[in-house]
């Protein structure tokens, strides 16, 4: 025997600070009596909460959880609410939040400044709190960036092109809130002006005669600190212009 259960109220994501209490609702509609069951899934596993049976679940936040409900009928017909997130920000200080805060969004983590090269990825990311839990939209240079519409900004391959002033809307029924505005620089690494000056320099000498180039590195990424780069350019360089050379010497 089937009769239909419809819900008419939905539970809804929320982003809240570490403690915040709040309650998360579910509405249904049948032509019996109907009985209600909200579940939990922590790291996988989905727990039934126990004496949360009815249409109101009172939460005071601890950790960021997915929560359901079930709703059955006297014949053991059942639907479920769609899962929604309880993300919980254990490092907020709740004097952020205004003092009515009625849910609105409250920014929390900004985009920083970047500077990043050709071909490598870029990665901007912001947070906001709201009840609703917020959507996000990037934009950049004023314009709307259709498909970046998540917390993170990912653009596996930067180009040239992408360069500009980034900043991404955080709202939800109550209203909007806006991050900083950043500016992002995509371009080739460019070398110190001094090294440049040398390198221009041997340029320069190519059409004049004997020309050494010297480079010692003292430092490396994932190798110990080397002692003696230093001393061995210096003495090369002092044989080799007695040698007749011009002796252009780069150290790291």
């Amino acid at each position: 025997f089937s009769i239909a259960i419809v819900i008419t109220e939905q539970p809804v994501s929320v982003s809240v600070p570490v403690g915040y209490s709040f309650t998360l609702r579910c509405r249904a509609e049948a032509r019996t009596s109907l009985q209600y069951q909200w579940f939990c899934q922590r790291q996988s596993v989905c727990l039934q909460i126990p004496g949360a049976t009815k249409q109101d679940l009172p939460i005071t936040a601890q950790q960021t959880q997915l929560y359901t409900c079930r709703v059955n009928d006297r014949y053991r017909n059942a639907v479920f609410s769609d899962w929604v997130k309880v993300e919980v920000h254990p490092c907020v200080a709740r004097g952020l939040l205004p003092q009515l805060w009625q849910g609105e969004p409250v920014v929390i983590l900004n985009p920083t400044e970047q500077k990043v090269e050709v071909g490598k990825p870029l990665l901007l990311q912001c947070a906001a709190m709201g009840v609703p839990a917020p959507s996000y939209q990037w934009y950049c240079n004023g314009n709307v960036l259709e498909h970046q519409k998540k917390k993170k900004l990912w653009i596996p391959h930067a180009k040239v092109s992408d360069s500009g002033t980034y900043l991404c809307c955080a709202s939800n029924s109550h209203g909007e809130h806006w991050t900083n505005a950043v500016d992002i620089h995509i371009g080739s690494e460019t070398l110190p002006p001094a090294v440049c000056l040398q390198l221009f320099h041997l340029v320069f000498l190519l059409a004049t005669g004997k020309i050494a180039l010297l480079v010692g590195n003292n430092r490396y990424q994932h190798h110990p600190n080397l002692m003696a780069p230093v001393t061995d350019v210096f003495e090369l360089s002092v044989l080799l212009k007695q040698l007749g050379f011009q002796v252009v010497s780069l150290l790291d």
